[in-house]
């Protein structure tokens, strides 16, 4: 049976700057990952971006994307760096000759050193300097980009640098302090959206909100599960309301007793569960359809999933998760949810921040040896996937 997607249905897939250019001037670079690797080279991809740019073009007709603030802006209010700038726009014009359109992040976990020396999202004051650079990314990359995402999941930002203590500034149990960066972010959210809308009015503009499934496997755990999916879920998603569509990534069941229990750090407990797993999380695709009707219900607005994937080195296992995540699209949208395009994480392997380079998303192996890449089977599966809007289940 063939499962074929509404005509105007986009795809494509994503990567994010910090994670395949080799690291500029900003706080993730030099740290030592969980897999040894040190976050310096990454994927070289400032060094590809024509060989990339090809690879992008076989896989959909969407490239979400963002740039490096720290190396566009090396100093407070500076005028972009015009190298920079060339060097980007070239990439851009690449894809947009290839009928790939771009959705553009201005923020993906990732700021110049010099914004976090100022206190970073955690002072509203340090605001202004957003917006600056947003007025300089609409100026010089605006006429490229027909979707925006301001934020890529403010609420794993804010958790992991400020509650979690796995991103830098790396601090743990500032809850008050991550509620306030969330706040924070919102408000930049919407000076940046009007100033997108002013000069690019029919680019919808939106966030990237990192959803999972929460579920606790006895008392203690029911109510950190509960407050977890408040504040991942609701009280996260709170400042960015004003936005033309929401992005929605989706990757992990996570199950509570009361402490997470994931595939990083506790391996055994999952298998003595049976709960299928990737190398980081439960697995459970059918959360993906729940979480599309929870916030469509709510909100009432677009939906675009702006990641998805699973971490895996087996490309036939990646095929079997992508028939499985579209499956659950296809079937959400027959009941009635607006979702409008599927983006897939990632394009090619990257550095998965805090883990390193070997916890692989990638639909294009990379040899972080030598940077060569390979299109893999589930790249060639994807490919297809995209040309016929839809697949054979």
């Amino acid at each position: 049976m063939f499962l074929a997607f509404p005509q105007q249905f986009v795809w494509g897939t994503s990567t994010a700057a910090a994670q395949v250019e080799t690291a500029g001037q900003h706080p993730w670079h030099g740290m030592s990952a969980l897999d040894g690797y040190r976050f310096e080279r990454t994927t070289d991809h400032e060094l590809r971006r024509a060989q990339d740019a090809e690879n992008i073009k076989k896989l959909g007709n969407i490239y979400r994307c963002g740039v490096d603030w720290s190396r566009l802006q090396p100093e407070p209010m500076a005028k972009f760096d015009p190298a920079v700038v060339a060097e980007y726009r070239t990439f851009f014009q690449q894809l947009a000759e290839g009928r790939v359109r771009l959705m553009l992040v201005l923020h993906h976990f990732c700021h110049p050193n010099w914004f976090e020396a100022m206190g970073a999202w955690t002072k509203e004051e340090n605001i202004p300097f957003f917006v600056n650079y947003t007025q300089q990314c609409i100026k010089h990359f605006g006429e490229f980009a027909a979707y925006w995402n301001t934020f890529n999941e403010p609420n794993v930002y804010a958790m992991n640098a400020y509650m979690l203590g796995n991103f830098p500034p790396f601090k743990k149990g500032r809850y008050f302090t991550a509620n306030r960066v969330l706040d924070n972010m919102g408000k930049a959210h919407e000076i940046a959206s009007l100033l997108i809308h002013e000069k690019f009015k029919d680019a919808p503009i939106g966030i990237s909100l990192n959803t999972a499934v929460f579920r606790g496997l006895n008392f203690p755990g029911k109510l950190v599960a509960a407050f977890v999916d408040w504040w991942f879920l609701s009280r996260a998603a709170r400042p960015f309301v004003k936005c033309d569509f929401w992005g929605i990534s989706y990757y992990a069941y996570m199950l509570f007793d009361p402490f997470p229990i994931d595939a990083i750090s506790r391996l055994e407990k999952l298998k003595r569960l049976a709960i299928p797993h990737d190398r980081m999380w439960g697995y459970l695709p059918e959360g993906l359809g729940i979480m599309l009707h929870r916030f469509y219900k709510k909100y009432k607005k677009p939906i675009l999933i702006t990641e998805n994937g699973i971490c895996t080195d087996d490309s036939e296992v990646r095929i079997e998760s992508l028939k499985s995540y579209l499956k659950v699209c296809h079937q959400a949208i027959e009941e009635g949810v607006d979702l409008q395009g599927y983006i897939h994480w990632s394009t090619w392997d990257n550095f998965e921040w805090h883990l390193g380079p070997t916890y692989r998303f990638g639909l294009i192996r990379v040899d972080f040896e030598t940077m060569e890449r390979t299109f893999t089977p589930a790249a060639e599966f994807y490919s297809r996937v995209t040309r016929e809007n839809g697949f054979d289940l």
